[in-house]
């Protein structure tokens, strides 16, 4: 993808923020906590009191949705779009939205792994207080998280930039497949190949014979879905909830998260400022691991499975 250049220089350098935000690099820093001292030290915090849960994309692996900066994380093969591409350069969301309208489809399938249903356990005893997931996937949701925050939106909603009216993913669907008979029966698809973004990579020449359609309400093709891209700020709203359930919460237990991006690294410094203790458990390094209290280094699966039996669960 090539990197545009934006005659405004404030969008311009919200551009080149979000790219540096993309291609942050978190490298191993801290030793982890030995696994047999892990477990019965998570376990014992959550007896203590119940914690606040932030998820990240190696949450959803399990589900068959990559995430960013694993060994096999999307970002080796593809550079996620940034909001101001998206919302200034028209051929960059037409980009979007054809590769979108293939593999949105993929996500759309995908299923909640144990991970997501332990969590639900997890709730439901007592030891949580609620869930602030970074993911777009509703993965969350369809397993049964009741306290639970899209930090960062969800795929199910798209929202017209112009008029401001919100429309059902699924309905977007059928309108695009009316408006592109034959696209996808066209294109051969891995799944693998599926972002955590929710598109996938295609050639130009596909792209270019995709249709766009209008809001239902105005007509604009500048539809957009409702998550927050890298260069977009979280939403008020979102940032004053998540404080809320910050402040609700005895602990944090961040899973499945490098915390690359300020707007997750924020978690753990709010907690630290709080007094509360932090849990990182993750397969991979991140950007807090010097901070923390506990860092588990395991992949995520079966540490809840784990944390299920020490608790009795």
């Amino acid at each position: 993808m090539s990197t545009p250049s934006f005659s405004d220089p404030a969008i311009n350098d919200s551009h080149r923020s979000a790219l540096r935000s993309i291609q942050r690099v978190v490298a191993e820093t801290a030793e982890a906590t030995p696994p047999e001292q892990a477990l019965p030290q998570v376990a014992d915090l959550l007896r203590e009191g119940p914690a606040l849960v932030l998820t990240g994309a190696g949450v959803s692996t399990d589900s068959g949705i990559p995430d960013y900066r694993g060994p096999r994380g999307s970002l080796s093969r593809h550079r996620p779009m940034t909001y101001q591409e998206f919302r200034h350069d028209p051929a960059a969301s037409h980009r979007y939205w054809a590769r979108s309208f293939v593999g949105w489809r993929q996500m759309d399938e995908a299923a909640p792994n144990r991970t997501h249903f332990a969590l639900v356990e997890l709730e439901r005893a007592g030891f949580l207080t609620g869930v602030v997931t970074q993911n777009v996937d509703g993965l969350h949701r369809e397993a049964g998280s009741e306290n639970l925050l899209h930090l960062h939106g969800d795929l199910d909603t798209v929202m017209c930039l112009d008029c401001g009216y919100r429309e059902d993913r699924r309905l977007l669907g059928e309108r695009l497949e009316a408006a592109n008979p034959g696209y996808l029966a066209s294109i051969a698809v891995d799944a693998s190949m599926v972002n955590p973004d929710g598109d996938v990579t295609l050639p130009q020449s596909v792209v270019d014979r995709f249709v766009m359609v209008g809001c239902v309400r105005c007509g604009s093709v500048r539809l957009k879905p409702d998550v927050v891209y890298f260069g977009e700020p979280v939403p008020a709203a979102r940032k004053e909830r998540a404080a809320a359930m910050v402040e609700a919460a005895s602990a944090l237990l961040v899973a499945g998260s490098s915390l690359a991006v300020m707007s997750g690294y924020r978690f753990v410094l709010e907690a630290q400022r709080q007094g509360k203790r932090v849990v990182v458990i993750n397969g991979g390094p991140g950007r807090a691991d010097t901070r923390v209290d506990v860092l588990w280094r395991t992949p995520v699966a079966p540490a809840f499975d784990a944390l299920l039996d020490e608790l009795g669960l």
